[in-house]
């Protein structure tokens, strides 16, 4: 079943999708184990035909997008050759013609597939799909980092004897900061990066931590506990620049005023503080 979150993401999607190609119906369901799906998301629908509809591999426009992983479009859905008719019914119910489907890829597995639709036969052409792709992408990433952010919570829960199983958790923690700074401002940008400094403040192989941070945040900056967070895992600064999409110059500069903050002189040293500190794990 979708989680609410999911669902927010989703219609945050397909918003965006009417919005920018202004084609008037689009909906969207989320592929299970078995990669079938139901359709559980609608927007400029007049009939309820198509919510919860059970979506086959390979059966219908989405089930053939499932299949071969990639968008497909249909100018006159009742009559096309290219797609098997499994859903006609419910698809003259809503009064659609022209319908499109793009699949949300997450690490390199269909999630779910998005579709936009005219009442009208008209092709569909590029640049509605190229927007429609765009659109996808967005909620893509978006996922990603939802099931980066669960990874992470999943490794907090590790026992802390465990050093290995700590330099995951530190790793996760890493990839997650980069992950949440691709996203722009909004609620969930800030729920993940609040994870991350619950996270932080947990306690780690050697030491116990007897207070919490205060809510007033960390003492270094964002930019600063993202470069330290790299530097923890080893990344030189070319590394750290890549990772973090900035240059190396720039890295060098928020290691140097992190270094200043907690009065360290050496890479070691600021990681071994930063933790101590509770601003990474």
């Amino acid at each position: 079943m979708t989680d609410p979150a999911e669902s927010g993401a989703i219609r945050a999607a397909l918003a965006r999708l009417r919005r920018k190609t202004e084609i008037p119906v689009a909906f969207a369901g989320m592929t299970g184990e078995g990669r079938g799906f139901r359709i559980t998301e609608l927007t400029g629908t007049t009939t309820q035909a198509l919510r919860g509809l059970a979506i086959a591999p390979g059966n219908g426009l989405g089930g053939k997008c499932v299949a071969l992983a990639r968008p497909a479009s249909v100018t006159d859905y009742r009559s096309s050759r290219v797609i098997s008719h499994e859903y006609d019914a419910a698809v003259a119910a809503e009064g659609l013609r022209s319908v499109l489907a793009v699949p949300v890829v997450v690490r390199r597995r269909v999630r779910g597939v998005v579709y936009a639709a005219l009442r009208e036969s008209l092709a569909l052409g590029d640049r509605a799909l190229d927007t429609a792709a765009d659109a996808v992408r967005e909620l893509e990433q978006t996922l990603a980092v939802r099931e980066e952010a669960q990874r992470l919570m999943e490794a907090q829960q590790t026992p802390v004897g465990d050093p290995r199983a700590w330099e995951e958790v530190r790793e996760a923690h890493a990839e997650l900061r980069t992950l949440a700074n691709r996203l722009p401002e909004g609620e969930l940008r800030r729920e993940l990066l609040g994870a991350c400094y619950r996270l932080a403040s947990a306690c780690g192989p050697g030491h116990e931590r007897k207070q919490p941070l205060p809510k007033a945040g960390p003492l270094l900056t964002p930019r600063e506990v993202d470069v330290v967070s790299c530097v923890a895992g080893g990344g030189t600064n070319a590394a750290v620049a890549t990772r973090t999409g900035l240059k190396p110059e720039t890295v060098k500069a928020y290691l140097r005023s992190a270094m200043r903050k907690l009065g360290t002189h050496t890479r070691l040293e600021t990681v071994v503080a930063a933790r101590r500190a509770g601003i990474i794990p």
